[in-house]
């Protein structure tokens, strides 16, 4: 069916009501016959109500009229929804926000044409009037509803009307848009909402009733009459259609809310304000564009970066935008660039801003761009009744969840990163995990990961489902159920990572897909796999012998920097006499200069002069002057330089985890820290551990994605590890410093 169909019908509906105004003897002026709803848009289904209201002038007295009007109507066997008013009643009634819906789209029929229109132009102008109050009713009356109706997109008996993402919603844009606030409305909603009428128009004629819903029996006779190869084409045929349309939903409440939100009487300027946040990237009115002059052709890491910054500030990221960055932009090279995989991974933590910023790149084929496998799982419906949602949208939530665990592992990046493939391979005939595995393997390594990351990824695909079936079907306490993980997950770091995406993949199926008995299961399990494997690792190395410049060797005060620019920034190597406190100036001039440390490895050298340290800082920044370095790190020693205050940590932000790992070494004291990357973050650990009088034999700072993964081998002085207390108290005063 189409809309050539639905014409039809209501010209036939149209024709009839006439008929039997002019039956019942109806007057030309002071009443009208007029059509609301769907009816009104002249949108009938085969088995739709005609909702149909008699409207007259404040006066008038109708007599029998309207039981005359009813009766033919009543004898052809159509449903009615009816309903007989003056125009002040109609104005009262419109009160009841689903009235005033049906009347935004009034539709003469007949009786009196001018009244209709004096109707019509009436309840716009009321509706527009009173936006800002009405706009927060009609969304919590939206929400409301989702939450009893779900997902058209998920839900496994999608409802096309009422669901989220449905007729209903599609209507509830074309309200919005006529409040004249927000553009709501675009061709890409009118497409979906004509494609979801056909629909619609074919369940209803299957069920010969006039029901909305779609029995899972249903799709495979649903895709003969749409044309499609099979019931699972027509899912995502449908679901395609309801996902588009809760995305364009979703947007314009945001907009909406935005609006609503300014001071009545606030006026917008005409040329919105751009503010700069990221290289050729601004924010204006809430939403991420382009930064004026930005040529997307310029740079291939241009999408994931706007992502990034869309979804880590939850903002939206401009649907415009996007298109463009899509048509116009370059293929990213293979291996990709570093900026490139830490925009994704930064994407992937950003929580809830993730799900509509995605929703956005898929909507505009962006994700193509850089996943094209992403196309085989795409509205994927699930076997398992478990999962509420699609595979694809199961991955992003299984990301969103990942990005809660961050601190529980050494490796967020691999984390995310494996929670976005785990389900790669379903689609496949074979086993998705198996199957998964090396698509994995090949992304990673598309990616630009190293090809022991890539290993480990693709291993955590293959045995992704190993830790929870063994924790709830194998005893967690028999020694060969934890010889039979650690077959296949042979160390500490893969162990950890395993446990994290195990929990983050049940929690995104369901709620009853993670229980506190299931995860009191895992962790036992997880327990003892630890206790076999034991911490101990071998104390890290130095690197080898670096040149100490004479200025340094004649004047124990002199500091010596160095600039080495490369693709993606520059490294700072930083020489000096080593001292307590070293360390931590040279942060504190760095924090000084707000260049952002990515990552940076510190040791101590000795040789025949004295004993130094050095220390080389991987920023951003490729053109950083060595004198101006050396400036600050001297200001920040005298005492005159005032460093930038760390940021607070936001609300709802995870806390900071400091660690101390015993076994890790057997001459230092190993102080494990995972923070937010936030800037002056080493500065505030390296002062508060100098101000315990602690000096840092060896530094492992990395930023991966949003998260700051730093372990500093500390002792006293003298080389002499600290005690147990020691340890304690300085682990506590770093977690203090960092707000934890």
């Amino acid at each position: 069916m189409s809309a050539a169909d639905r014409r039809t019908r209501t010209t036939s509906a149209d024709e009839l009501c006439r008929e039997a105004y002019a039956a019942s003897a109806g007057p030309a002026t002071g009443v009208a016959l007029v059509a609301v709803g769907g009816y009104g848009r002249g949108e009938l289904a085969p088995h739709s109500d005609l909702d149909i209201v008699l409207v007259h002038d404040d006066g008038v007295d109708l007599g029998d009229l309207g039981t005359a009007l009813w009766y033919p109507l009543w004898d052809s066997g159509r449903r009615l929804d009816h309903a007989v008013r003056s125009m002040g009643e109609v104005l009262e009634a419109a009160c009841d926000l689903r009235v005033a819906l049906g009347l935004l789209d009034v539709r003469h029929l007949a009786g009196d044409p001018g009244l209709s229109l004096r109707l019509r132009t009436t309840m716009l102008a009321d509706w527009r009037r009173r936006a800002r109050i009405r706009l927060p009713e009609l969304k919590a009356m939206t929400l409301r509803r989702h939450g009893v109706t779900g997902e058209l997109a998920h839900v496994s008996v999608p409802d096309v009307k009422e669901a989220e993402g449905g007729l209903r919603d599609a209507g509830v844009l074309r309200a919005i848009e006529a409040t004249w606030l927000v553009d709501a409305s675009t061709p890409a909603l009118e497409a979906a909402r004509q494609m979801l009428l056909d629909v619609r128009d074919e369940v209803q004629d299957l069920a010969g009733r006039p029901s909305d819903r779609i029995a899972p029996e249903a799709w495979g006779p649903l895709a003969d009459r749409l044309g499609l190869d099979d019931a699972e084409a027509a899912q995502r045929h449908v679901r395609s259609l309801g996902r588009r349309i809760a995305h364009l939903s979703r947007l314009a409440w945001r907009r909406a809310d935005a609006v609503t939100a300014r001071p009545t009487g606030e006026r917008s300027r005409r040329t919105p304000a751009l503010e700069r946040i990221a290289p050729g990237i601004a924010l204006s009115r809430g939403e991420v564009v382009l930064d004026a002059g930005t040529r997307p052709a310029d740079d291939p890491t241009l999408l994931l970066r706007a992502a990034a910054e869309a979804a880590s500030r939850d903002a939206v990221l401009a649907p415009t935008t996007a298109a463009r960055l899509v048509r116009e932009g370059v293929v990213l090279p293979v291996p990709w660039p570093a900026a490139a995989r830490d925009a994704l991974v930064r994407l992937l933590a950003s929580g809830p801003g993730l799900l509509p910023v995605w929703e956005t790149l898929d909507e505009v084929e962006g994700i193509d761009t850089f996943l094209p496998e992403w196309e085989q799982i795409r509205l994927l419906p699930h076997a398992s009744a478990i999962h509420r949602f699609t595979v694809d949208r199961h991955v992003v939530e299984t990301c969103a969840e990942a990005a809660t665990l961050i601190r529980t592992v050494r490796r967020p990046d691999l984390l995310l990163v494996a929670a976005l493939l785990h389900d790669i391979g379903k689609g496949s005939l074979h086993d998705h995990s198996v199957a998964g595995e090396p698509l994995a393997r090949k992304v990673v390594a598309r990616m630009g990961f190293t090809d022991l990351d890539a290993e480990v990824v693709a291993s955590l695909v293959r045995w992704h489902l190993l830790l929870a079936d063994l924790a709830t079907t194998r005893d967690p306490d028999d020694p060969a159920t934890t010889a039979e993980l650690l077959a296949h997950v042979p160390d500490a770091a893969s162990l950890e990572l395993l446990r994290a995406l195990t929990e983050a993949d049940a929690r995104a199926a369901s709620p009853a897909a993670w229980t506190t008995w299931r995860a009191s299961l895992v962790d036992r399990l997880v327990s003892r796999a630890r206790h076999a494997l034991g911490a101990q690792v071998a104390d890290v190395a130095a690197p080898g012998t670096v040149p100490v410049p004479d200025v340094v060797r004649r004047d124990p005060s002199a500091v010596s920097v160095e600039v080495a620019p490369h693709e993606v920034g520059a490294t700072v190597t930083v020489i000096a006499a080593d001292r307590v406190g070293l360390l931590a100036d040279v942060a504190g001039g760095l924090a000084a200069l707000r260049a952002p440390v990515h990552a940076a490895r510190a040791w101590g050298q000795v040789d025949a002069d004295g004993e130094w340290g050095i220390s080389a800082w991987e920023v951003p920044d490729a053109y950083l002057d060595p004198a101006v370095v050396r400036e600050r790190i001297r200001r920040v020693v005298e005492g005159t330089e005032r460093l930038p205050d760390l940021p607070a940590r936001p609300d709802g932000e995870l806390p900071p985890i400091v660690e101390v790992r015993p076994d890790a070494s057997r001459a230092s004291l190993v102080l494990e820290i995972r923070t937010s990357d936030r800037p002056g973050v080493v500065h505030r650990v390296l002062t508060t551990l100098a101000r315990l009088g602690l000096t840092v034999a060896s530094a492992h700072v990395s930023t991966l994605g949003p998260q700051a993964v730093d372990v500093f081998y500390v002792q006293e002085l003298g080389g002499v590890r600290p005690t147990d207390e020691r340890a304690a108290a300085a682990a506590h005063a770093v977690r203090t410093a960092l707000g934890g």
